[in-house]
């Protein structure tokens, strides 16, 4: 290969430097190749197809301020050609890109792109308080050496608690005591990483912050990480932290396991104290954690729940076609198969269940309950919260005693209805109706009453949940060498039982991870 540059390469090369580091989309999207062949990877993940580039640099803000200190040409032929460059960022470190350019119609453009920069050491969409470690655990247990991420919800000895609100953070005490969950984390010798960010007052399945943004989610980059045990579960999925401690009210464990691909587990309503956990909706408000493999899950299981009994290895797995329908067709083919593969069989009981009803019970309800939580703070702070929680908190404010009252008794009919129809099975249904959504927020409200219409059943049940991420397809490559831009997206499984089965869940989620990945 030659090191001399083709005629207008380097204009080019020089040209996109330039759009860069002014955010100019419309220039970097006419630098990049069109069509779905084009390749740009970084340590968060590879986009595949120039829409997905696009889409992520339409969300990013910007790259990190940087000048270039050498470039390196290796021409191929008249029409490709590999630039190496190595960046020193403003911020400090040096990175380095590699770039293969190819000439088209309306000039020269980049058709594959590697980004290496410096990782901060400290990110702020993921942590808010960071140590090495935050609080040391005891010197030996079972949990010894493990790191856990803290959901900005639980008091943590000697920090304040932030719920992710700047204001609410200004005005915390610290704290004296440990949450009963992160003491008995600490006592079984695990240590405290650090405070993970959450989504404002826990009131969001998104995963974004108006003030620090949303964390990375690296399975699926450019979409949105799944809420509120954002930070928790970012730092699980990143390799910072072993277990993300979070709290799932309508889904905040469950819908981030299945967009980021963790094992996940949302506990028996009341199994796990909430002693110095800052409240969303009291009666929905469980205690939950995130890992990386499901030994783990169970592991982290010894340590906080109940003394349990048995395994749910004779228990019957159920899948019903009706809840399977609630799911884009993506989804509801992959956890059909793993539901075929683990031996569920198919069940009518759940056809001609009104889950929209369900899920409307459930939103008033806990609409209710978080305005009588935090309803004095949200007034006595205007324009505090970002534009979607405070827009929930305003249709709480508009949800009086008596539809509260009355949400509170169809809760409790539902509940029988939903006992009943678990029975002594283990269901089988997606975690989340989707894959990871992109950042559009008009199409996260969308996604946000989809995904109720799922996790309700759970959460009007006080039952144990716990998610289990699905094999991905492998279809074939076509001519081009790629294969579907969605394919290994995070789908998560979901396994519901009745309260108390806590433990035998979490063994049988164990059982399968061995027998169906």
């Amino acid at each position: 290969m030659r090191t001399d540059p083709p005629a207008g390469l380097m204009d080019a090369f020089w040209a996109y430097e330039h759009a860069l580091g002014t955010d100019d989309l419309t220039a970097l999207d006419r630098l990049f190749a069109p069509g779905p062949g084009t390749l740009r990877g970084d340590g968060a993940g590879l986009l595949v197809g120039h829409e997905q580039i696009a889409a992520f640099r339409g969300t990013r803000g910007g790259a990190p301020a940087r000048r270039v200190v050498e470039v390196h040409v290796r021409t191929v032929d008249d029409d490709h050609a590999l630039v190496v460059a190595v960046t020193e960022l403003v911020r400090g470190g040096r990175g380095q890109q590699t770039q293969l350019w190819e000439r088209t119609d309306g000039g020269w453009a980049v058709a594959a792109a590697h980004v290496h920069a410096p990782a901060p050491a400290f990110d702020p969409r993921v942590w808010r308080v960071l140590g090495d470690p935050l609080v040391p655990g005891a010197p030996d247990g079972p949990l010894a050496g493990r790191a856990v991420a803290v959901k900005d919800l639980f008091a943590v000895a000697g920090q304040r608690v932030g719920v992710g609100n700047p204001a609410w953070l200004a005005g915390a005490p610290v704290e004296a005591e440990h949450a009963h969950a992160v003491a008995a984390l600490l006592g079984a010798g695990a240590h405290v990483r650090g405070i993970a960010r959450t989504d404002e007052l826990a009131y969001s399945l998104a995963g974004t912050n108006a003030h620090t943004g949303a964390p990375p989610n690296p399975r699926a980059p450019g979409r949105v990480p799944g809420g509120s045990s954002s930070g928790s579960a970012a730092a699980v999925a990143l390799g910072q932290a072993d277990v993300g401690l979070g709290t799932d009210t309508g889904g905040s464990i469950r819908v981030p396991a299945s967009y980021q691909g963790l094992y996940g587990v949302r506990t028996t309503h009341g199994a796990v104290p909430t002693t110095g956990l800052v409240p969303l909706a009291p009666s929905f408000d469980t205690v939950g954690w995130l890992t990386r493999d499901a030994d783990l899950l169970a592991a982290v299981g010894d340590a906080l729940l109940p003394p349990g009994t048995g395994a749910a290895r004779t228990s019957r797995l159920v899948v019903s076609p009706a809840l399977l329908a609630l799911a884009q067709d993506d989804v509801a083919t992959r956890v059909r198969r793993f539901a075929a593969d683990a031996g569920a069989a198919p069940t009518t009981a759940w056809d001609g269940v009104d889950l929209a009803a369900w899920a409307e019970v459930f939103r008033l309800r806990q609409a209710w309950e978080a305005w009588r939580a935090h309803g004095d703070w949200v007034g006595a702070h205007p324009g505090a919260l970002g534009a979607d929680v405070a827009g929930r908190f305003a249709a709480a404010a508009l949800v009086d005693d008596a539809t509260g009252a009355r949400a509170g008794e169809q809760r409790e009919r539902v509940r029988a209805q939903v006992l009943d129809l678990v029975g002594d099975d283990v269901l089988v249904l997606p975690a989340a109706p989707s894959v990871a959504p992109r950042p559009d927020p008009a199409g996260l409200d969308a996604v946000r009453a989809a995904t109720l219409r799922l996790t309700c059943v759970a959460g009007l049940g006080g039952l144990p949940a716990v998610v289990l991420p699905t094999p991905g397809p492998t279809p074939p490559p076509g001519p081009d060498g790629r294969t579907g831009a969605r394919a290994d997206l995070p789908v998560g499984v979901c396994l519901v039982a009745a309260p108390g089965r806590d433990r035998e869940l979490l063994a049988l989620a164990r059982d399968l991870a061995r027998t169906t990945a």
